[in-house]
C-alpha cells in the first residue's frame, strides 16, 4: 500500500513537473504578446505576435503529458488547444490561473484526497 501511494505521489509530482514546463512556455507567450501591444512597426509586432503563438503551441504537448500523469492539468491542455481556433487574448485569464495553480503547488505535496478504492491486490496462482 506503501508502494502505491508513493508511486501515485511521483505521477503526481510528474505532472506538476510538466505543468510548470508548460506554464514556462505560456509565460514566454505572455512577455511576447506584451511586447507586441507596444510596439510601432507593424512587421515587428506580427512577428512578436507569432512568436507569442508559437510558444504557446508548443505548451501543448507538455500539458498534454501533464494531464496524462495527472487528470487535475486536463483543463490547461484544453485551454491550450483552444488557441488554434481563438485569439490568445481571449485565453489568457484562464491560462494564467492555471498556470497559477502550477506554479503555486510545491513538490512533494500528497495527492488529494480521493474515494477511489486502491486496486484489489492480485491473486497469485498456485
Amino acid at each position: 500500500m506503501l508502494v502505491l501511494g508513493v508511486t501515485l505521489a511521483a505521477c503526481s509530482n510528474n505532472g506538476l513537473s510538466l505543468a510548470k514546463q508548460a506554464c514556462g512556455h505560456i509565460n514566454r507567450s505572455f512577455s511576447l504578446l506584451e511586447r507586441a501591444k507596444h510596439g510601432s512597426d507593424p512587421s515587428e509586432v506580427s512577428d512578436l505576435q507569432q512568436q507569442a503563438y508559437d510558444q504557446l503551441r508548443d505548451a501543448l504537448p507538455i500539458a498534454a503529458q501533464a494531464a496524462n500523469h495527472d487528470g487535475q492539468w486536463q483543463a490547461l491542455m484544453t485551454t491550450i488547444a483552444e488557441s488554434n481556433r481563438v485569439p490568445e487574448s481571449t485565453l489568457t485569464t484562464a491560462l494564467a490561473a492555471q498556470c497559477q495553480e502550477a506554479d503555486s503547488s510545491a513538490f512533494g505535496e500528497p495527492a488529494p484526497p480521493t474515494s477511489i478504492p486502491p486496486p484489489a491486490p492480485v491473486q497469485s496462482s498456485p
